[in-house]
């Protein structure tokens, strides 16, 4: 149920990172398939570190599903090796790859929107139902949790999935907006009640507070009189 309160608070701090920070121009990567191994990769790394194991698949010409799909798992390890835990991680692209053919004949466009038409930006998503059975899909795979399940939905897919990590977690618990403790899902329902059902809003307003958190809201020393926020 949406809560007048909190729904205006959550807006007015969307308003005030928008204003302090600009667009994010989030996920960072040229192509669907890009986005979603940048998504399986970053679990347990700082973003650079995937930078470079991706700049690795692209100078190898290997950044598509058929050709890491061919890769053997030895193979591929030893191009994502930037971006740690490598060996782990090989696996996990292993898992959706498998999961990607075997499902959907390697088409992402399949995966997200039903059929073979490429559309980036689709303002008109596929049904609700379609969406959450999508997602049950993905959290069925080896290795994908529901941070990485909604990044893949929200910026690769372009479905309205609000993502939560850490610092949405961080940050609104230290506004006492939520709990400290607060289920994933409870909380990402908070969200999607409480603020427009728009996928451009839900993109950016999950990089803005990915972007205080780093900057600002830290777990340690936390920079709160230089805060936009206070």
């Amino acid at each position: 149920m949406k809560n007048l309160a909190l729904s205006n608070s959550l807006k007015k701090i969307y308003k005030k990172l928008f204003t302090a920070f600009g667009p994010q121009s989030w996920w960072p990567g040229e192509t669907q398939f890009e986005i979603v191994v940048g998504a399986i990769l970053t679990q347990n790394t700082a973003w650079t570190n995937v930078e470079k194991a991706i700049h690795n698949l692209k100078k190898a010409r290997l950044l598509s599903p058929k050709r890491m799909h061919d890769l053997s798992h030895a193979e591929l390890a030893r191009y994502i090796r930037p971006a740690g835990y490598f060996n782990i991680k090989a696996k996990r692209l292993k898992h959706f790859l498998n999961y990607l053919f075997d499902s959907y004949g390697g088409s992402l466009n399949k995966m997200f929107y039903g059929a073979s038409r490429p559309c980036r930006r689709r303002k008109h998503g596929n049904t609700v139902a379609s969406i959450h059975k999508l997602r049950r899909e993905l959290l069925e795979v080896n290795g994908i949790g529901p941070e990485t399940a909604d990044s893949i939905l929200l910026y690769a897919g372009n479905h309205p999935m609000f993502v939560v990590d850490a610092y949405t977690k961080r940050i609104f618990s230290r506004h006492r907006l939520i709990q400290a403790d607060e289920d994933y899902h409870d909380l990402q329902e908070l969200f999607m009640k409480n603020i427009p059902h728009d996928v451009n809003i839900f993109n950016e307003y999950h990089a803005l507070i990915v972007r205080i958190g780093k900057d600002f809201c830290r777990n340690r020393k936390p920079l709160c009189s230089r805060c936009p926020l206070m």
